[in-house]
């Protein structure tokens, strides 16, 4: 703990996560990402998703090499195939 017996930001927040994650179940995340995501989409236009799917893609390729690409390739080929 944090001096004078007050937690953190962090901890406060971490032990609001356990106590959120022990009293509600996959749905109700679903649930509040599908109204996050929606939230999102009404707030910003096309341009906004086309710059941070470029980040992102920027940020995995400098961090992963060609084998790295083969695998989900191969994972994805064969997830696909399973469900044909």
């Amino acid at each position: 703990m944090a001096d004078n017996n007050k937690m953190s930001r962090e901890e406060a927040g971490r032990k609001g996560g356990e106590a959120t994650s022990k009293n509600h179940d996959k749905d109700f995340y679903q649930e509040i990402g599908q109204k996050g995501g929606e939230a999102t989409s009404d707030n910003h236009d096309k341009e906004f998703y086309q710059e941070i799917g470029k980040k992102g893609g920027q940020a995995t390729s400098d961090n992963h090499d060609k084998e790295f690409y083969q695998e989900i390739g191969r994972k994805g080929g064969n997830s696909r195939n399973d469900n044909d």
